[in-house]
C-alpha cells in the first residue's frame, strides 16, 4: 500500500494507497503510518502522505473488463426496503470518490427511476465503430443509471416470462456503455427466480449484500435467498447482511428507539451464516421522502443518515477488497 516513497534528510514523502475510495479505516491508516515512522525510525522525522485508491477486481472477471466490481444488493423477500439501500449505497459509494453505476434489475416493480426523479427519462444511444447499438446510462448525482422501467410505462404491468426477463436484463449489461467503474450496484427483484440464476451464471459477481428487517416472516425468506449464494452451482461471496427498519426514533424523541418489528434478527441471521454483519438503518420518515422526492437520503453531506450509509458503505468496499485478495491468494497458490 505504499507508493513512491521519497526520503530526503528528516523528510518522508510517500503515497497510502488504499484498496477503496471509500475505506472506512482511511485516517487509522495513515495515523499507523505515521506512529511508525516516528517510532520505529525518528521522532523529528517530517512526513507528508498523500492518499489515494485503486479498486480492485475478482481475478476471474473475463467480461465487462471496464467494471471492476459488480454486487448484487438481494432480499429474498419484498417489502424491506432492498431498492432503498441500493440507491443509497450506491450514492454513499460515489460520494467517497468512487465511479458507480447502477443497474435496477427488478424487472416487475422497478424503483429506480422514483427514487432518482427520473420517472419520464429515457436513456440514449450511441453506434460503435463496430455498428453496435449501446444504452446510454443515464447520470444523476455521479450515479450511472440504467432501470428496465426507463423502458415501459409506468402505469403498465410487464407480464413476462422467464427468458424474456432474463434477456431484458442481460441487455442492462451488455448492451449498454457503463464505461470505467469502480462498482456496479445490482438491484435485484424478490425471490431466487430466473432473473438471479441468470446474473450469478452470466457475469463475474464480486459479492451479494443481504437486506432484511428484524421480524421472523421476513428472516425466513431472506435466509432462503442468502443460503442461495452458497450453494455450490452459484457460489458468490455473501459480503453481508444489512437490517433495515431496524428501529423507529420519533423526531421529537431523537434518543429513544422503538424496536417495533422485533430486535437483532439480521445480526442473528448473519451469525447463522457467519458472515459480516454490516450495519442497522432506523425506520424514519426523512427516507421515505427522499425515495419519493428523488433525491437520496445519502445525498446530504451532513445528518446521522447519511453518516450510517457512508459507513456501510465503507464495509461493503471493505469486504469486496478482502474477498477479492482473498481470491488473489486461491489463485495463486494453485498456479
Amino acid at each position: 500500500m505504499i507508493k513512491d516513497l521519497k526520503i530526503e534528510e528528516n523528510q518522508v514523502n510517500f503515497t497510502l494507497e488504499l484498496t477503496t475510495p471509500a475505506c472506512p479505516m482511511k485516517d487509522m491508516l495513515k495515523n499507523a503510518c505515521v506512529n511508525a515512522i516516528k517510532h520505529f525510525v525518528s521522532q523529528e522525522a517530517e512526513i507528508g502522505i498523500d492518499i489515494s485508491s485503486r479498486v480492485t477486481k475478482p481475478m476471474d472477471s473475463s467480461q465487462l473488463n471496464a467494471i471492476r466490481n459488480i454486487i448484487l444488493v438481494s432480499s429474498g423477500k419484498g417489502g424491506v426496503g432492498k431498492s432503498t439501500v441500493a440507491s443509497n449505497l450506491a450514492v454513499a459509494l460515489g460520494a467517497g470518490g468512487a465511479k458507480v453505476g447502477l443497474i435496477d434489475a427488478d424487472i416487475y416493480g422497478p424503483s429506480v427511476p422514483t427514487m432518482f426523479g427520473l420517472v419520464d427519462a429515457k436513456p440514449g444511444a450511441k453506434e460503435t465503430e463496430g455498428g453496435k447499438t449501446l444504452i446510454l446510462p443515464i447520470e444523476k448525482y455521479g450515479i450511472k443509471l440504467l432501470s428496465l422501467g426507463f423502458f415501459a410505462d409506468p402505469d403498465q404491468p410487464v407480464p413476462w416470462r422467464g427468458p424474456m426477463a432474463s434477456n431484458a436484463v442481460k441487455q442492462l449489461f451488455n448492451d449498454a456503455d457503463w464505461g470505467e467503474l469502480d462498482y456496479l450496484i445490482v438491484d435485484l427483484p424478490p425471490g431466487t427466480g430466473d432473473i438471479h440464476i441468470t446474473i450469478t451464471q452470466g457475469f463475474p459477481i464480486a459479492g451479494a449484500v443481504i437486506v432484511t428487517t428484524p421480524q421472523q416472516v421476513a428472516l425466513a425468506d431472506t435466509r432462503k435467498g442468502l443460503a442461495m449464494f452458497k450453494m455450490p452451482a452459484i457460489n458468490i461471496p455473501v459480503l453481508g447482511v444489512i437490517e433495515n427498519m431496524a428501529y423507529f426514533t420519533p423526531e421529537e424523541l431523537p434518543d429513544n428507539k422503538y424496536y417495533i418489528f422485533g430486535r437483532d434478527g439480521g445480526k442473528e441471521l448473519a451469525k447463522s451464516f457467519d458472515v459480516p454483519f454490516l450495519g442497522e438503518i432506523p425506520l424514519v420518515q426523512s427516507i421515505t421522502e427522499g425515495g419519493d422526492s428523488g433525491v437520496p437520503v445519502a445525498m446530504e453531506s451532513a445528518g446521522t443518515l447519511a453518516a450510517s450509509f457512508a459507513a456501510i458503505a465503507g464495509k461493503v468496499a471493505q469486504q469486496v477488497a478482502i474477498n477479492n485478495a482473498q481470491r488473489a491468494g486461491n489463485l495463486s497458490s494453485v498456479d
